[in-house]
């Protein structure tokens, strides 16, 4: 294919999601994103290969990456990091990263600017400030719910909320439920795939943790024996 495609993948919350995005003109393919909670490292391979089929794609397609780095679940963000680094070797295609929060404000940042909110659990959220058009104010960070005014003072005016801690932050700030314009808790794959595409190559993701890991690391069901025996070679 004319340009080659972008194959975007992220597991850092409760779904497992891949997307096939056409670089010569943004269009996106398909989208495979089932909510499935845990166990991603099982469901991955199958996951893309679906994306792939419903896309008419081949493995030799794919001509760059797209990998959510996180913040979200310790577990899913190495999942989704170790197969873009090993589609990375196997099809000697270059790999983005996309974070969880700007991935899951992208959609809203064209009306204004947004205030992305994951509930990290224990006291804390996960929190990334952006103006309209997506110029982060300020970048990712773990902080307590009480914390978030600070952050809030640095918007350029009102702005929306996203995430799963959006309902959090609607009660800390004092806003009206109204200014949450969505609760998904994953990000957006669509979106993580438009980032992806528009991104320059630089160093290999990694991932994007913002406290210590609560989980051991998954790795993906099937990848290195995929590899090895060169189902996704191109």
């Amino acid at each position: 294919m004319s340009g080659g495609l972008l194959l975007a993948i992220d597991t850092a919350g409760e779904r497992c999601s891949a997307a096939i995005l056409r670089l010569d003109d943004g269009e996106i393919l398909s989208v495979v994103d089932p909510v499935i909670g845990r166990g991603h490292a099982e469901v991955l391979m199958d996951t893309v290969a679906e994306a792939l089929a419903l896309a008419g794609a081949a493995w030799g397609d794919i001509a760059k990456l797209g990998v959510g780095i996180g913040p979200g679940s310790f577990t899913g963000i190495r999942v989704a990091v170790a197969a873009a680094r090993g589609f990375e070797l196997s099809l000697g295609v270059p790999s983005v990263g996309v974070t969880t929060l700007e991935a899951q404000a992208e959609p809203f940042w064209g009306d204004g600017a947004v205030l992305a909110v994951h509930d990290a659990k224990r006291g804390e959220v996960y929190a990334a400030l952006f103006a309209q058009g997506g110029r982060a104010i300020a970048a990712p960070q773990a902080l307590s719910p009480d914390a978030l005014a600070g952050l809030a003072a640095l918007a350029p005016g009102d702005f929306r909320l996203v995430g799963s801690g959006a309902v959090i932050a609607a009660e800390r700030l004092g806003l009206d439920a109204a200014r949450i314009a969505s609760q998904e808790g994953s990000a957006s794959i669509r979106a993580l795939a438009r980032l992806a595409a528009s991104r320059p190559v630089a160093a290999p993701p990694l991932p994007l943790y913002l406290r210590g890991a609560d989980a051991k690391a998954q790795t993906p069901a099937g990848l290195r024996a995929a590899v090895s025996t060169g189902a996704v070679n191109p």
